[in-house]
Formats: C-alpha cells, structure tokens, sequence
C-alpha cells in the first residue's frame, strides 16, 4: 500500500527533525532478515536511544537535503534502514553488535559531521567506550583527588585514636 501525499510529507519531516539534532546517521542493508529479527533490532534501537526507521530512499534522500548528511544521498541505494542519534557510539554498537549475530545486515554507510564512513569505520567507532561509560570514567578521575584528601584528613583523628588505644593497653599490661 503506497503512502499519500501528506504520509510522505509527515515522514520526511519526522526523519528530518530526527537529523536535525543528530551527530551521526548510519545507513544498513536489511535485506533477508526476518520479521523477528528486524524486530529484535527494533528493539536494541530503542534500547540503546537509537532512531530507526525503515524508509524509501526517495523519501531519505528528501530528509537528508540540506542538512550535514547530505553526503549519503549516493548510498541510498536498495532496501535500507536508517539509524540516527545524538551519540555515534551508540548508534555504531547497536548496528556492528547486532550484525555480528546476523549476516544479512549489512552496514553500507555512515556519516558524522559531514563526511562519509565507510562500514570499517563504523566497527572502529563501535570498540570505543560510549557516551555514558566517558563521563563515569571522567567522574572517577574527578573524584579521586578529593576521595583521597578526605582519607589524608581522617587519618589524623585515627592516628590519634590508635596512639590513646595503645597506651591504654600499655598501662593495663603494665597494672
């Protein structure tokens, strides 16, 4: 069933808003899965805060006029999914995990600030820690410093305390 005038208006608006505040956009061949399979990629998509979507190329290439991943146009070629999101890790690990299970899908393309990758950059892009797993390790290294000032601080009173501690026992060994 073919999609009215205005279904294809209001697809290519949704997928154009969904760029607009993308950092990068990923482009997948699915052809052979299965319906459960696509779901069950559906679904790590939504997991990961992903936006996939299913979309006619002449639709695509419409969303994409005129904004930074402009340079996919060429590549939208045959049955493709398109993944977007604010964080190119995210989007990188949900494809290239999912695509170590399942064979038929393919990664044809991606782009991230204008330029075009290629589906080896992709799995690159995919090895390397994700948005939320950066800032831990920056709270970690923030933290450390003053996680040990308050140990230095403490240790005085301690110090203390175990010096009162053995010249009690001393004087009792002593009575």
């Amino acid at each position: 069933m073919s999609l009215t005038m205005e279904e294809k208006k209001a697809v290519v608006a949704e997928v154009s808003g969904k760029l607009a505040g993308a950092q990068a956009a990923m482009l997948a061949e699915y052809r052979g899965l299965t319906v459960a399979q696509m779901t069950q990629l559906r679904r790590k998509a939504y997991d990961g805060q992903v936006y996939l979507r299913v979309v006619k190329n002449t639709l695509a290439r419409r969303a994409v006029e005129g904004t930074e991943f402009e340079c996919l146009k060429d590549q939208m070629v045959g049955p493709l999914a398109v993944a977007i999101s604010n964080d190119p890790v995210a989007v990188a690990k949900v494809l290239s995990e999912f695509a170590k299970d399942n064979d038929l899908l393919k990664i044809k393309a991606a782009a991230m600030s204008g330029k075009l990758m290629t589906a080896d950059q992709v799995h690159a892009l995919a090895k390397l820690p994700g948005r939320d797993q950066l800032i831990a390790m920056l709270m970690g290294t923030m933290q450390a410093p003053i996680q040990k000032f308050v140990q230095t601080l403490n240790e005085v009173p301690a110090k203390f305390v175990r010096a009162l501690a053995a010249v009690r026992d001393a004087k009792e060994k002593a009575a």
